[in-house]
């Protein structure tokens, strides 16, 4: 079974999927047959690399009066998960070449590692994840050779890879993060618990041609 997630490092819910994801795939017995490929999604590609707002700021002028009840809120289920969003930290910025490295990444076996340090540089250390020493460092820890890194920041390398995810993301009718595409099912939300994902991909498996 294949399950796609179409992502951005600047969601706090992807990294609150993140986590559920990861604990409804703990409670599968047969995890190995499961593929998880994390998928290009920009939420904000007129970003420049250059940090302005932070997070929360820039939720006051979506949500007015209403965005600090809001921030409580992701706030509080990013602790349930064991995670500490500063959405007060985190300064949205321009995350092509991020989800460039997702892909450099992926091809090297670890893009669930990459991502996973990409959304705590973000949302826990409040990092500047466009910046290019910042991403050679993050990919470097993430277990990616150094050159590879260097070379990709250098260069216009998986730029197709992230442009084709979100044409793919398009024509399959997703419009929001994190979600989820099951053997090429239709889209559905990366933030359910991890009781309901575990449903979901148990009902999945079993429904497959080879469950």
């Amino acid at each position: 079974m294949k399950v796609e997630i179409y992502a951005d490092i600047l969601c706090p819910w992807c990294y609150i999927g993140k986590r559920r994801l990861a604990a409804a795939l703990a409670k599968i017995t047969d995890r190995d047959r499961i593929q998880i490929v994390w998928r290009s999604y920009e939420l904000a590609p007129e970003e420049g690399k250059v940090p302005g707002l932070t997070a929360a700021e820039a939720m006051v002028g979506w949500w007015g009066e209403q965005a600090p009840a809001r921030i409580t809120r992701i706030r509080a289920l990013g602790k349930a998960e064991g995670l500490e969003l500063n959405l007060h930290r985190a300064q949205p910025v321009n995350t092509f070449d991020a989800h460039r490295l997702c892909h450099l990444a992926a091809d090297h076996g670890v893009a669930d590692r990459m991502m996973e340090r990409l959304l705590h540089a973000y949302h826990t250390e409040g990092l500047n994840v466009a910046e290019p020493q910042t991403l050679e460092r993050l990919g470097n820890e993430a277990g990616l050779d150094p050159t590879d890194v260097r070379t990709l920041l250098g260069s216009d390398d998986y730029a197709e890879h992230v442009r084709a995810d979100e044409r793919r993301a398009a024509e399959r009718g997703v419009t929001g993060v994190p979600s989820l595409v099951i053997d090429g099912q239709r889209p559905v939300s990366g933030v359910q618990t991890p009781e309901e994902l575990h449903h979901l991909f148990v009902n999945a498996c079993s429904s497959s041609p080879t469950g």
